[in-house]
């Protein structure tokens, strides 16, 4: 199993198109553990990080994890998924 590390809190985060101060608020967290959190100078707790997650949307990331890839790896199987299924759906249209 992949483990989530600061930079994939950081990077979750970034992509949601929050700050620090307004993922803070949505966790109930202070903005201080934010950033250490994404410094890897403290640890997340399970129950903090699927919070996380759905805060920003990032369900990728759990995904990922479980299947023990890199988020990029799922990311572009995904789109070449969807790129697949749109040519095949409209070939039958």
């Amino acid at each position: 199993m992949k483990i989530i590390t600061g930079s994939d809190l950081r990077k979750m985060r970034k992509e949601a198109g929050l700050s620090q101060e307004q993922l803070s608020e949505k966790l109930h967290i202070a903005r201080s553990s934010i950033s250490k959190l994404e410094r890897g100078q403290l640890e997340l707790r399970v129950s903090d990080f699927f919070r996380w997650v759905n805060a920003t949307q990032s369900q990728e990331y759990v995904a990922a994890m479980i299947l023990g890839i890199d988020v990029a790896v799922l990311q572009q199987a995904l789109e070449m998924i969807s790129t697949l299924a749109v040519g095949w759906i409209g070939g039958l249209l």
